[in-house]
């Protein structure tokens, strides 16, 4: 089992969501965090003034899935999430050991 963490835009996680549900993809945890990589945040107008802004909106999103299906998330998730803009995010990868369905017992990938 491997576990995806992505960053993405916030406006794409309906688009992302779509494509994972399409898949098969059954579980899904999304967090609105903020944070900056190459974009090194923005500046804004407020009052005339003009602010630096150091952290820009994401979405965190986590999910765990069978190894047989990773490469194919990962592009789903690449295809849905890509704007071509800078700041589309990432994506990151761990192996999971065990996952157990508290509510079942079951263990490994029956309890995805």
């Amino acid at each position: 089992m491997k576990q995806l963490e992505c960053i993405i835009k916030p406006f794409k996680l309906d688009d992302v969501r779509a494509a994972l549900c399409e898949l098969g993809i059954t579980g899904l945890t999304a967090f609105e965090v903020k944070g900056f990589g190459r974009q090194k945040g923005r500046t804004a107008r407020y009052r005339g003034s003009e602010m630096d802004i150091g952290f820009i909106p994401k979405i965190y999103l986590k999910m765990v899935v069978k190894d047989g299906d990773v490469e194919k998330t990962i592009k789903v998730i690449k295809e849905a999430a890509r704007t071509g803009e800078i700041g589309d995010g990432k994506i990151f990868i761990s192996s999971i050991d065990d996952a157990i369905r508290i509510r079942t017992g079951e263990r490994g990938e029956a309890a995805l």
